[in-house]
């Protein structure tokens, strides 16, 4: 091959570029409609369904990789099915069902779309911030009654953003914080200014939801995220970096809390709602209590008993990820429930210390992914939206490495006798 051969380009295809702009277009708007659900079904739902069928229409395939994580979905959701058949009433239960093989089907898709190309993970994440910036900005106008019906953005004196429950809206804002943390220490201090508002933004709006939940998500991803970056990180100046001006963003946040907390109307919710164990909590009957009577009946049923059955019971949910999928999904469901999240947490940590494009995003999806199974002893996260998100953008990386050590074990020329 000649030198001009080698270095000879293929011709730009117009209409390729035009497709191309016009799917990831489609991708990103996708994600940036999460962040707003005030009614079911969302326009999230409705683009994303669109998409997804045209997507695979056009070719879209699934791997091998992300065929393991499909196959887990599929055998949690079909297990669900079959708790209708035990059902005294089941209304709603088709709805209910409806909406986490959508859900599913989501994950399997970010994942496929992902692994297609990896530089979409980057028009991801800068959708969801984007989304998560906007919500939040309404969440704590809304808070603050700063227009006429700002108060729909609200529950409870808690701000909810654009969705139906602070317990959803504060953890939504937790991955694209994770995100501006990632670039604050990893880029150029010319930006650090812009990223230090976007992040504080979300900062308030998560601490506003008053959900207990978000909090700990915070503090954990945070954390964690920040000890990643540390261990994969080798030269010393840049680790005294990542610590320096970690502390300095911990101040600030502690800062702004203090000031925040000099209002009246925050300082009484934040003391009621700062309490480990609430009174819902621990009261006979209460959240605890209720834990334990739920694990006790799903023990006698194999097939669960169907989604909403125990709010039925005792006129609340079960606020526990783990009884959920018992009491929902079966015996089959909850052990492939935990085959999914645990298998999905060993595969990103073998990993995520790799250099490699998709790295930082990897990191982020797996401190999410554990963080949610730690909050999920208290909350019920099988209809979040971001949570799908988080666990395809984790199998995309898994895939892309496994691609990538196929590709590379293949170009290895063999060894000569």
């Amino acid at each position: 091959m000649t030198t001009l051969a080698a270095h000879e380009t293929r011709p730009f295809n117009v209409q390729l570029a035009v497709f191309a702009l016009v799917a990831n277009g489609m991708l990103a708007f996708g994600v940036f409609l999460s962040g707003f659900v005030m009614s079911e079904p969302a326009p999230y739902e409705l683009m994303m369904v669109a998409q997804i069928g045209l997507w695979f229409l056009f070719g879209l395939r699934i791997s091998r990789t992300v065929a393991m994580l499909m196959a887990m979905l599929l055998i949690f959701n079909i297990s669900g099915l079959f708790s209708i058949f035990v059902m005294k009433d089941s209304s709603g239960a088709g709805m209910y069902y409806a909406v986490s093989i959508f859900l599913a089907l989501t994950a399997v898709f970010f994942a496929a779309v992902i692994e297609n190309d990896h530089r979409r993970l980057k028009i991801i994440f800068h959708a969801w911030v984007a989304a998560a910036i906007i919500t939040a900005t309404l969440g704590i106008l809304g808070y603050f009654d700063a227009f006429p019906g700002a108060h729909v953005f609200t529950r409870y004196n808690r701000a909810m953003g654009a969705f139906q429950d602070p317990n959803v809206f504060g953890p939504y804002l937790v991955g694209p914080l994770l995100y501006l943390l990632y670039r604050m220490l990893t880029g150029p201090v010319i930006r650090t200014p812009l990223l230090i508002l976007g992040m504080l933004v979300l900062a308030i709006g998560i601490f506003l939801s008053f959900s207990r939940a978000a909090w700990g998500l915070l503090l954990f991803g945070a954390i964690a995220l920040i000890v990643l970056m540390l261990l994969k990180e080798r030269t010393t100046a840049f680790r005294l970096k990542i610590l320096v001006i970690s502390i300095c963003a911990g101040v600030a946040l502690v800062l702004a809390l203090a000031i925040a907390l000099q209002i009246p109307q925050i300082a009484d919710l934040f003391s009621n709602r700062a309490k480990l164990v609430q009174d819902y909590d621990g009261a006979r009957l209460g959240r605890f209590e209720r834990h334990k009577i739920g694990f006790l009946m799903a023990m006698e049923r194999p097939l669960g008993m169907g989604p909403m059955a125990l709010g039925k019971i005792f006129g609340e949910d079960e606020h526990n990820i783990w009884l959920k999928t018992l009491t929902t999904y079966g015996w089959v469901g909850a052990v492939t429930y935990q085959i999914m999240i645990w298998s999905s947490l060993w595969m990103g940590f073998r990993y995520m210390l790799r250099e490699r494009p998709w790295q930082p995003f990897l990191m982020i999806a797996w401190v999410l992914i554990l963080g949610h199974a730690m909050i999920g002893n208290v909350i019920d996260t099988d209809h979040w939206r971001h949570f799908y998100l988080s666990l395809g953008i984790l199998w995309a990386c898994v895939a892309l490495e496994n691609r990538y050590q196929r590709n590379t074990t293949a170009a290895t020329p063999p060894l000569q006798a």
